[in-house]
């Protein structure tokens, strides 16, 4: 018997440091590591131990005889990545970085931004002796994507949040949430009252379409609605058209499949996730019965992951098809068309929900009156050249400017959403690309006392445990600079001086997270979000902001 991955695994590599025979790769330290799609088990030279399955955060490990039928393909691609990388050295170059024993006084550093990416480098700083560290964020919560991106059907996903239990109850851990950046506090007090500021802000905006009618009534960001099916509190009180029978979802990465999966599934299905209360009401009343999703490039570039195509592809009671398939495109090209293909072979059952992928399609415009009555496509042909007017690739790549001409159809519609990548927003303060939507730095060093990890790093890529390897380049570009005398010696006590409110600090999340838990155990759910800030402050025990504290008036201003 041997052992597993299915599905999307979070990469972090708490199984491989378990694994006492080495037989998960890749490893820390080797190529590939962060970027591949998840982790393989060699069937080689798996003992059957099971030490993987109990390291595992997410569940994602399985012996192969408890496989279900959705999940056999696994088996199968556990065995090809071996096949393509037999690992003949099974020596990882670099699995954990030795703790540093640091000189003088403790080392306090800030962290912006409490998603994985800042839980990750804060569990990096907090391997080193003498190290303090507070996660600030705007949000009463922490936990960022992992909590409201992460689709709700997705239950093994979200247990990485296990983890971050862990990274809060180290020692020298402290949080400060409900705290903004820019409005509560300045980056002049972080650098005023620590060693170094750590900003792991990710990408919290959508990328534009740039084409006619983007902003008709009905026409939204999937980045948006994500957070709203999240229970992500700026969105709770909004409102989606699902009063039509079909939706087009413009992109193919695997938030378009995210979207796809929730706006046709069963809403009783959903009723036992964390699905966001206001979203399943809505839900329950959507009459949508078919998502179409466009991808400009052709299928073996399509953006989603195999993991998620093949979960997407084991959907028993929606219909996912693929229409015209491409005569060039050989179906057998790569594992992923493989797949595909099959599904272009396939039936549809009437009456069933459906999902239908197009290639090569992309938008012209969106069209409407009062809101959005339909989608205008054209086909795209290699190399997937778009017009003069488009301002950004839909499948996340560099946009063109090369015509492609083709006939035009009406995709007729009642909600579009774009769902084409996420994008930074300029940190004040701080040098921005506008290109690549990132923070300037050399290995995560912006300037001594200053550094970046995650998406404001090196872009929307990769997926929650590349934030591991990200955050450990910091993380040593931060400790070598500690080391040589590079960073100013904090003034004040830290955290607590210049704080015009008292926010939400680690008990009060943890109170929060109590009373979602608790409410869900008496629905049969892992938990009932609490969806309005209100609602979030009242469960911590705290008080909203502004109650006649004014803003502290030194730094300069953070969004």
């Amino acid at each position: 018997m041997t052992y597993v991955v299915t599905r999307s695994c979070c990469a972090d590599a708490s199984c491989v440091l378990a694994c006492p025979v080495n037989c998960i790769h890749p490893a820390p330290g080797e190529p590939g590591f962060g970027q591949t799609e998840m982790l393989y088990v060699d069937p080689r030279t798996c003992v059957d131990c099971g030490a993987c399955t109990t390291a595992c955060p997410v569940d994602a490990l399985k012996p192969h005889t408890r496989l279900t039928e959705a999940e056999l393909p696994f088996l199968d691609l556990n065995r090809a990545y071996y096949e393509a990388h037999p690992h003949g050295d099974r020596t990882p170059m670099a699995l954990v970085p030795a703790p540093r024993r640091l000189s003088g006084s403790e080392l306090r550093v800030a962290v912006v931004g409490a998603g994985p990416a800042g839980l990750f480098a804060a569990d990096e700083l907090l391997r080193h002796p003498g190290v303090t560290v507070t996660v600030y964020d705007r949000l009463p919560t922490p936990h960022g994507l992992a909590r409201a991106g992460v689709a709700p059907d997705h239950q093994d996903t979200k247990q990485v949040a296990r983890l971050f239990r862990a990274v809060e109850g180290q020692p020298g851990f402290s949080y400060r949430l409900d705290t903004e950046v820019g409005r509560d506090l300045h980056h002049a007090d972080l650098v005023r009252t620590h060693h170094a500021v750590l900003y792991a802000v990710g990408a919290a905006t959508d990328r534009p379409l740039g084409i006619e009618g983007e902003g008709l009534p009905g026409s939204a960001s999937a980045t948006d609605f994500v957070a709203w099916y999240n229970g992500h509190p700026d969105h709770s009180g909004a409102r989606y058209a699902l009063d039509g029978e079909r939706a087009v979802v413009i992109g193919n990465g695997n938030v378009a499949l995210d979207v796809a999966r929730v706006l046709t599934a069963d809403p009783e299905s959903l009723a036992r996730t964390d699905v966001s209360d206001p979203a399943l009401a809505a839900l329950r009343t959507s009459r949508i019965r078919e998502v179409v999703l466009l991808g400009r490039r052709g299928p073996a570039e399509a953006a989603f992951t195999l993991p998620e195509l093949l979960a997407l592809a084991s959907l028993d009671d929606v219909d996912v098809l693929v229409e015209e398939w491409p005569a060039d495109v050989p179906a057998d090209a790569t594992p992923k068309t493989e797949v595909l293909a099959r599904l272009a072979a396939r039936t549809p059952v009437p009456g069933r929900r459906r999902i239908v992928l197009r290639f090569r399609t992309r938008p012209v415009r969106i069209v409407g009156g009062d809101r959005v009555t339909g989608v205008v496509v054209e086909r795209s042909t290699p190399p997937y050249g778009g017009s003069a007017r488009e301002t950004s690739d839909p499948d996340g790549g560099t946009p063109r400017t090369a015509e492609s001409p083709g006939a035009t159809e009406t995709i007729e519609a009642s909600l579009v959403l774009r769902a084409i990548g996420y994008r930074a927003r300029p940190v004040p303060g701080l040098p921005f690309d506008g290109a690549t939507g990132t923070v300037p730095h050399q290995r995560g060093r912006v300037k001594p006392g200053v550094y970046v990890a995650g998406w404001i790093k090196r872009g929307a890529s990769g997926f929650i445990g590349t934030n591991k390897s990200c955050a450990q380049e910091t993380v040593s570009a931060l400790l070598d600079d500690f080391e040589a005398g590079l960073l100013a010696a904090p003034v004040g006590g830290g955290a607590t001086d210049d704080a015009p409110t008292r926010g939400v600090d680690l008990e009060g999340w943890r109170a929060i997270d109590a009373a979602e838990r608790a409410e869900g155990d008496l629905q049969g759910r892992p938990r009932v979000k609490l969806v309005d800030r209100e609602a979030l402050m009242a469960a911590a025990g705290g008080r909203s902001r502004g109650e006649g504290v004014a803003p502290s008036p030194r730094g300069t201003p953070q969004a």
